[in-house]
């Protein structure tokens, strides 16, 4: 533990020490004890803050999509609700890079969750993965909807749709291209948008 560390709370040293687990690990299950001797805390003090698995594993992930995307770029009325959520969108793909980073990232999630028939423990982290990404692109379209700027309908089959793109961006950024994958990434994304806030228009 560096000094710095010293001065986090047993709860934040907790938090700090899953996170670089799940860095080093995406499709780890987030085992208590593992968690516990990383950030120098006993597992009771472990359980005194979070007291299942899932209360820790669901903080850790809200905490790293807060680091890739604050929750307050959605809220900024001076931008319109079309740049806004490309933004927030942009952001989720930011970390997997592109070219070689893209192709390392990929690397680790054939790896992590497509390689071998994935274990339960593979399947919860992966689970847990996807929820709180669906989470916070539920979240932006209700914040939208909310302010007008989006009609009332079915936020989870539009957060679905998002997620697909997004995917799909994802593996375009470390496959081959010919010409500006960026350029041609902003055009889907906004294609993409434009289907969610204006329906049947296109």
């Amino acid at each position: 533990m560096t000094d710095q560390n010293e001065q986090l709370s047993s709860r934040d040293k907790v938090l700090l020490a899953a996170m670089q687990l799940i860095g080093e690990n995406p499709g780890a299950k987030l085992s208590v004890r593992a968690v516990a001797a990383r950030a120098g805390v006993s597992t009771g003090s472990l359980r005194f803050h979070f007291p299942t698995q899932r209360a820790l594993q669901d903080e850790v992930l809200t905490r790293l999509y807060d680091l890739v995307v604050p929750e307050e770029r959605i809220h900024d009325r001076d931008v319109p609700a079309r740049d806004r959520l490309v933004d927030c969108l942009r952001q989720v793909l930011a970390p997997a890079g592109v070219g070689a980073g893209a192709r390392e990232a990929h690397r680790t999630v054939h790896e992590q969750f497509i390689a071998s028939e994935p274990t339960e423990q593979v399947r919860e982290a992966y689970f847990a993965l996807e929820r709180e990404g669906r989470r916070r692109v539920e979240y932006w379209l209700t914040v939208l909807t909310q302010e007008g700027a989006l009609a009332p309908g079915d936020t989870s089959r539009r957060a679905k749709f998002l997620l697909t793109v997004l995917n799909g961006l994802a593996l375009e950024r470390a496959l081959p291209a010919d010409g500006s994958i960026l350029q041609s990434e902003n055009d889907t994304l906004y294609m993409a948008v434009d289907a969610i806030l204006n329906p049947g228009t296109s």
